[in-house]
C-alpha cells in the first residue's frame, strides 16, 4: 500500500455524455464550456478523471460514434481552444481527461471514405474493407450488422460492397493496411501531445477481421446477428501486437492510460481479460454489474468471475451505468426511493479496481420515458416498439429545480425527467442524507482508507439472496463491508474471531454508531450499507 498513487488505478472516473451535461450557449445541446463551468462540482464530488464521450465532428447518425475528423472538435461542442481551456482548468482542479476514441470505423462523411468510395483506383480505396460480390451475386459473405441486416453495402458507382459492423453510414476501417495503422497511431499522438491523459477505446476488438472473410458459423438466436458465432469478424490474433504497440506509445508519456470496450463483452469476462495487463491495455471493461439482477449472489459472482480471469498484472474495474444501458436507478430503484442505490454505490466503491460513474448516477437519475415522436437514437427508431433505444439514459443532467433542470434555458435535445424539481444536484447538496452525499462520502473514504480500493474481496455471505458481506485486507488494514439487499432487517453471521474483533464504523446509511454483535451476528437494518475498519 506504499505504492505511488496512480490516478487511473486508485481514483474514480466519471463519464460525461457531453450533449447532456450542461449547455453554456443555450442551443439545447451540452458543450465543453458547460463541462468547464461545473469542474468545481466534479472536484467537490471527488472524482479523479472525466471520460468524455465523442466530441469530434460527426453527422450524428450514431451521435458522435460516427467520426468525420479525429483531430478536431465538433462546433456544437465548441472549439479546439475551448477544449484546451477545459483540459488546462481540469488539470488545475486535479482532474484528468479521458477521450473516447472510435477507431474501428468512421463516418461515411469522413474525407477518407469519400476518397475511398470515389473509385477502385483511388489511393485510399484500401483504407476501408471493399469486396466484390460473391460469384452468385449478393454480399461477399454472411456477416451481419449488429444494427440489423447484412454488414455489406453495395456501391453501384464502383461495383463493390463495403463492410460496416454498425450502420451503413459507419464503414469499418481496414486496420490491415499499414497506412491506416500509422494514421490511427498518429491520432493517439495528436491528443497525447495536447496533454490528454487517457483513452477509452470503442469496440476495439473489432479492428481486425479475418483476411479471407469466410462465413460465420450458425448458432441459435432470435435475429440475424444473433444467429451467428462471430469467429471471423472480431477478436482476431492481430490485435495482440497492435495493443503492444499502443501500450508502448502510451508508456512513452507519463501516467497515460487506455481502457477498452470489448464488443460482445457484456457477459464474457474472459474476452475482456485477455486484452489487458502488461504489454496490452491497462484495463478492459467488465460490464456484468450492468446485467446483474438485484440479488447479492449475482454481484458476488460477477466480482469473483472477473477476478478469476484477470491476469495478475491487470487491474479490475466496475461500472453500474453508461451511455448504452438502462440506468441502475431505473433497474434497481423502487419509485423515488434511493435506498437500494446507496447499497449499490457502496458495493461499487468498495471493490479492488477502478470504479466508473456515469453523470447523474450520484443523484439517482432515472431513465426518461420517450414517446415515438421524441426518439433521437436511430437504433430506437429502427427497432421500435421492441427496443426503444438508448435515449432513456441520456437525458439532460438535473442541476436544479429551475426551467429544464438548469441544463439550458432552451428546450433541450432530449426531454428532462419530470422528477427534476425534487431530484437535482442543488436539492441533494443541501440534504446531508441524500444519495449525492453518500457517493461523496464513499469516494472520500475510498481515498482515505486504501484497503477499500486495494484489498481483495473475501466473501462472508450467509444469505446469497439478500446479504453480501466481505472482508478486505491489504497491508495492515482489514475492513468489513456488509450490504443488505433486502427491505427487512437481517444479520451477517461472523466467525468467533471476527465477532470478537474491535471494529470502527467508517460509514453507514442507517446508523451513526456500530451495531453490537450478539450471538456471532452483526445486525443490519433494511437496505443498510455498513463499512467497518478493524481497530
Amino acid at each position: 500500500m506504499g505504492e505511488k498513487r496512480l490516478w487511473w488505478r486508485d481514483g474514480v472516473i466519471y463519464q460525461i455524455y457531453p450533449r447532456s451535461f450542461a449547455d453554456s450557449n443555450e442551443d439545447g445541446i451540452g458543450d465543453l464550456t458547460g463541462v468547464l463551468d461545473h469542474l468545481d462540482y466534479l472536484e467537490d464530488l471527488g472524482v479523479d478523471a472525466i471520460w468524455l464521450s465523442p466530441i469530434y465532428p460527426s453527422p450524428d447518425v450514431d451521435f458522435g460514434y460516427d467520426v468525420a475528423n479525429y483531430t478536431a472538435i465538433d462546433p456544437k461542442f465548441g472549439t479546439m481552444e475551448d477544449f484546451d481551456r477545459l483540459l488546462g482548468k481540469a488539470h488545475q482542479h486535479g482532474i484528468r481527461i479521458v477521450l473516447d476514441l472510435v477507431l474501428n470505423h468512421t463516418s461515411n462523411q469522413h474525407p477518407w471514405f469519400k476518397e475511398s468510395a470515389s473509385s477502385q483506383a483511388n489511393p485510399r480505396r484500401n483504407w476501408y474493407i471493399w469486396h466484390d460480390p460473391n460469384p452468385k451475386g449478393g454480399p461477399p459473405n454472411n456477416w451481419q450488422s449488429v444494427f440489423g441486416g447484412p454488414a455489406w453495402e453495395f456501391d453501384p458507382a464502383t461495383g463493390q460492397y463495403y463492410y460496416h459492423m454498425f450502420y451503413k453510414e459507419q464503414p469499418d476501417l481496414n486496420w490491415r493496411n499499414p497506412e491506416v495503422r500509422k494514421e490511427m497511431l498518429d491520432v493517439f499522438r495528436f491528443w497525447l501531445e495536447r496533454g490528454v491523459d487517457g483513452f477509452r477505446l470503442d469496440v476495439f476488438n473489432l479492428y481486425f477481421k479475418h483476411p479471407e472473410m469466410p462465413d460465420n458459423p450458425p448458432k441459435l438466436g432470435l435475429r440475424g446477428f444473433d444467429r451467428q458465432r462471430h469467429v471471423y469478424d472480431q477478436d482476431q490474433p492481430e490485435m495482440m501486437p497492435l495493443l503492444a504497440e499502443i501500450r508502448a506509445l502510451l508508456d512513452s508519456y507519463p501516467e497515460r492510460y487506455a481502457i477498452g470496450e470489448t464488443f460482445e463483452g457484456f457477459d464474457n469476462p474472459q474476452r475482456a481479460a485477455q486484452y489487458c495487463g502488461g504489454g496490452k491495455l491497462h484495463a478492459a471493461f467488465s460490464f456484468e454489474f450492468t446485467r446483474s439482477r438485484w440479488r447479492a449472489a449475482n454481484f458476488l459472482g460477477a466480482i469473483q468471475r472477473w477476478e478469476n480471469v484477470l491476469p495478475e498484472d491487470a487491474w479490475p474495474n466496475y461500472v453500474l451505468n453508461n451511455h448504452d444501458v438502462v440506468r441502475s436507478a431505473t433497474r434497481f430503484g423502487k419509485g423515488e426511493s434511493d435506498d437500494r442505490l446507496k447499497v449499490a454505490a457502496a458495493l461499487l466503491l468498495t471493490q479492488r479496481g477502478t470504479p466508473y460513474l456515469y453523470y447523474g448516477e450520484e443523484i439517482g437519475m432515472r431513465d426518461i420515458q420517450v414517446r415515438h415522436s421524441e426518439i433521437q437514437d436511430p437504433v430506437g427508431k429502427r427497432f421500435w416498439p421492441f427496443y426503444k433505444g438508448r435515449d432513456g439514459c441520456r437525458s439532460p443532467m438535473q442541476w436544479d429545480g429551475s426551467r429544464n433542470a438548469g441544463f439550458s434555458l432552451t428546450a433541450p435535445w432530449l426531454p428532462v425527467h419530470p422528477d427534476y424539481p425534487s431530484r437535482n444536484v442543488a436539492a441533494q447538496r443541501s440534504d446531508p442524507d441524500s444519495l449525492f452525499h453518500f457517493y461523496r462520502q464513499l469516494i472520500r473514504l475510498r481515498e482515505e482508507v486504501p484497503v477499500l480500493r486495494q484489498g481483495m474481496t473475501v466473501p462472508l455471505t450467509s444469505d446469497p439472496r439478500a446479504v453480501l458481506a466481505y472482508l478486505k485486507q491489504a497491508g495492515d488494514q482489514t475492513a468489513l463491508v456488509a450490504l443488505n439487499f433486502s427491505g427487512r432487517a437481517l444479520a451477517v453471521h461472523l466467525s468467533p474471531r471476527l465477532a470478537q474483533t474491535r471494529w470502527k464504523l467508517l460509514l453507514s446509511n442507517r446508523r451513526a454508531e456500530p451495531a453490537q454483535v450478539a450471538d456471532l451476528r452483526l445486525p443490519l437494518e433494511p437496505y443498510e450499507a455498513c463499512i467497518l475498519l478493524q481497530e
